[in-house]
């Protein structure tokens, strides 16, 4: 990869991440809890939301590595439940403030693509093109990845919303254990996770190609 489309991709990932973080900081604060706004964390500049290990360290040690695989993340938006009138809706609200950022990120990218083509600016095999291509599919990743029902992935904050009584106690002591599910899942069932991934991430590609009117042959995952 050269340096223009590798420092291109890179800023967009970082856009991602950071946007993403603080959408659950703006709604979290809008539901009553400051403590993320507090804390520095209501912004859109990438250096408070980064962590060193997720953000930096751990990608580039598989990049490195050839894992098959990038695995990371920025720092959790802190937040306290107790500050929100309703616990678990004002939770839920705050945990899909995320993934529905990088489903707008990503219909932005492709409504930037498709007018670029349009209007002639790039042509199909430009280098920003690609770019684009890869900040559409970057977003509907985060979406996908995060909406998994994996405590303490975003998904895990709705499902608890529905959950009651015992089983919402059981399923929420799983938090400790799920960053080591997740790298199970990554480690040792790679194919079986990337084929559920990518059954969910397909139709949301169809969806952000289909609105934006981009041509089916930029598709990422053709065929």
């Amino acid at each position: 990869m050269d340096t223009f489309t590798l420092v291109g991709s890179v800023a967009i990932a970082v856009v991602g991440l950071t946007t993403h973080e603080f959408a659950h900081a703006y709604v979290a604060n809008k539901l009553g809890d400051p403590t993320a706004k507090l804390m520095g964390r209501h912004t859109l500049n990438p250096l408070p939301h980064i962590d060193l290990f997720m953000t930096i360290l751990l990608p580039a040690f598989l990049i490195a590595s050839s894992a098959g695989f990038i695995f990371g993340g920025a720092k959790p938006v802190p937040v306290q439940p107790h500050r929100f009138r309703k616990p678990f809706e004002g939770m839920a609200l705050v945990a899909v403030a995320g993934p529905l950022s990088n489903l707008l990120q990503a219909i932005i990218w492709g409504f930037v693509l498709s007018a670029f083509l349009h209007f002639g600016i790039w042509d199909f095999d430009a280098k920003g093109i690609f770019i684009l291509q890869i900040g559409i599919y970057f977003n509907v990743l985060l979406l996908v990845f995060n909406m998994l029902p994996i405590p303490p992935l975003d998904g895990s904050r709705v499902v608890l919303y529905f959950l009651k009584g015992e089983m919402r106690k059981n399923y929420a002591q799983l938090e400790r254990f799920g960053l080591l599910i997740i790298i199970g899942l990554f480690f040792l069932a790679q194919d079986q996770f990337r084929a559920v991934m990518f059954f969910f991430i397909r139709p949301v590609l169809d969806f952000v190609f289909w609105i934006t009117g981009i041509p089916p042959e930029l598709h990422l995952l053709q065929g």
